[in-house]
């Protein structure tokens, strides 16, 4: 089983922060491959449905941002799921707003979220980012990702979530290359090829 992540924060507060671009993205998947009704378990919302023929569960931890590796290390234990069929989608400041990168390990660049994760699980899982750019001043990343994203902005994080739910097939299957492409190419149909950050000159 495939165990995909989506990180935010739970509750209406929070909705709509840049913070909650993973929640966002991994309900887009649930509504487009026509997951069941989440359920509360392993301290998050899960569901469970195939995608492409493999079996996937969907997480979204409900223990807040800095917690989110309690949520993921009890579901990965219980099911035995390895760091190898784990994929975590999270917001990535060091990415320009619409852009997408998959990676595998590597650092946490600061996010608490993948700091928790990879405290309880270990570094070596897969992660979707999705750039939502950075306000400039690290003073300010705090207020920023717990922000809400703005008008302007509205459009190309659905289009993003969108694609990535009309994607998830590769994600599954692990065509890395092939999914960045098809997003790539997604976003720049949608004339969000290179959409800069609120308040960029």
């Amino acid at each position: 089983m495939l165990l995909l992540v989506g990180l935010g924060n739970p509750g209406r507060a929070y909705a709509k922060n840049r913070h909650n671009i993973g929640f966002m993205a991994l309900e887009a998947i649930a509504k487009r491959h026509g997951f069941p009704p989440a359920r509360a378990r392993f301290q998050g919302l899960v569901s469970e449905a195939a995608i492409g023929g493999e079996k996937v569960m969907l997480l979204q931890p409900q223990s807040y941002m800095n917690e989110s590796g309690r949520s993921v290390g009890e579901a990965a234990r219980f099911h035995k799921i390895g760091l190898d069929e784990i994929v975590v989608l999270h917001d990535e400041l060091d990415l320009a707003p619409a852009k997408c990168r998959i990676k595998t390990g590597g650092g946490v660049a600061g996010h608490n979220g993948l700091r928790s994760i990879t405290a309880h699980i270990g570094n070596d899982y897969k992660r979707l980012r999705l750039g939502i750019g950075h306000p400039g001043d690290k003073a300010l990343v705090h207020a920023y990702v717990l922000s809400d994203f703005a008008k302007s902005e509205e459009p190309w994080v659905a289009a993003l979530c969108e694609a990535i739910a009309e994607n998830a097939g590769l994600l599954v299957k692990g065509d890395d290359a092939g999914l960045q492409n098809r997003l790539h190419l997604a976003m720049d149909a949608k004339g969000f090829g290179a959409v800069k950050r609120v308040g960029a000159q």
